[in-house]
């Protein structure tokens, strides 16, 4: 059997795909340098990265509007450190095909949900999710769109939700999900959001009618913010929409809209590979029209590539006091070892630390301390009887 497990899996420019567990990672403050998520090929970076279970379906959406499928555990699990494994080795891309975005399902048989997609000339589809359950090795279609066009961004629905389309100068529009009529799996979609020019969709998500959840933006020179998502009034689809960040030459164009409930963590990853993990709630809350603070600091020619949320995992990261990761390097030998660790700092921050292990026991480390304070005791003492006499 294939134990359940939160993991993480990467995708690379170049198309290079590996699983991690979800540990891997840590938290730090917020403008963190972040940890090496993988060793870069020239020219090559980390461009998009999904959470989900090992026993979950992955759904592959590629820019030319195709599906494939795997299970979680079906990615091979390789170090942090690797580049990993090329894609076409997993699943039968065409030629000039590259996965546009990842997403995770537990139930492709669902009759109650739906998936929304959005390309990058505004264009929006709604189908059932049930028309994807059945998807071969070899791939099948998902929506037709013009040559001009690619997908995007796909997300799972109840049906019953609000859709928010965001583009890189900045733009958002909300609409309800009702006013898009369920298509067949090969249909062409409609016009979600009118573009200005030289302007492009560049995020897709979904917020209940009431949500209390918040719009975060992330921009390409690491700014980011929340505003709630009631700041965006609900429109007509197909409309320009309305600002939701000024675009400056300090923050770059926007890279990420998302929806955020405050309880996520926050991968950012950059061009050169580097992955820093912040607590949402840590990113200041802004209005419309602000440009947003700084997240993560960026080396020369760097910038932020792509952004996915974490779900908080009490298991694996903060209910306990120690977790630890090892590595096996490829002559076999066993590689120093991470340890995810409580911080007395601000923000309750998890950073990890190489631990030995030969201290790996808890029992161990206390017994040694409390030798440490017997022995500074022990002099104390006798520096007391020496003045004394």
């Amino acid at each position: 059997l294939i134990p359940e497990e939160q993991i993480v899996i990467t995708l690379s420019h170049n198309n290079y795909i590996k699983r991690l567990p979800v540990s891997t990672y840590r938290a730090q403050n917020r403008g963190g340098r972040g940890v090496q998520g993988m060793n870069t090929l020239e020219e090559d970076f980390v461009s998009q990265l999904v959470t989900l279970s090992t026993h979950d379906h992955v759904l592959f959406f590629t820019n030319k509007g195709r599906v494939y499928k795997l299970k979680g555990y079906e990615v091979p699990e390789l170090s942090r450190q690797s580049k990993g494994i090329p894609v076409v080795n997993a699943i039968e891309l065409e030629n000039d095909e590259v996965i546009s975005t990842m997403i995770a399902v537990k139930d492709l048989e669902s009759e109650d949900n739906f998936l929304v997609f959005a390309t990058k000339r505004g264009v929006v589809k709604r189908s059932a999710l049930s028309n994807f359950s059945r998807i071969n090795r070899n791939g099948k279609i998902a929506i037709s769109f013009r040559e001009d066009d690619e997908l995007i961004a796909v997300r799972l629905t109840s049906g019953q939700e609000d859709i928010l389309i965001g583009t890189s100068h900045a733009s958002l529009i909300r609409f309800p999900e009702s006013t898009l009529r369920p298509l067949g799996r090969t249909a062409t979609g409609v016009k979600g959001i009118t573009l200005r020019e030289g302007d492009e969709v560049v995020g897709l998500d979904v917020a209940h009618a009431n949500s209390v959840d918040e719009v975060l933006v992330v921009t390409e020179n690491g700014y980011g913010k929340r505003t709630p998502v009631n700041d965006y009034r609900l429109s007509n689809r197909g409309g320009k929409g309305i600002k939701t960040a000024t675009i400056t030459e300090r923050n770059g164009n926007v890279v990420c809209i998302t929806t955020v409930t405050g309880e996520e963590d926050l991968m950012i990853v950059t061009n050169a590979g580097v992955i820093i993990r912040l607590d949402v709630a840590d990113i200041s809350q802004n209005g419309r029209a602000a440009q947003g603070v700084r997240l993560i600091r960026l080396g020369d020619d760097q910038f932020v590539s792509t952004v996915a949320k974490v779900k908080e995992d009490a298991e694996d990261e903060t209910n306990e006091d120690e977790q630890s990761t090892s590595t096996v390097s490829e002559d076999g030998t066993e590689q120093q070892r991470e340890a995810v660790v409580n911080d007395e700092t601000p923000g309750n921050a998890i950073h990890t630390e190489v631990i030995d292990s030969e201290e790996n026991d808890e029992d161990g480390r206390i017994e040694v301390r409390q030798d440490f304070m017997d022995r500074v005791e022990e002099d104390i003492q006798q520096s007391s009887d020496e003045d004394e006499e």
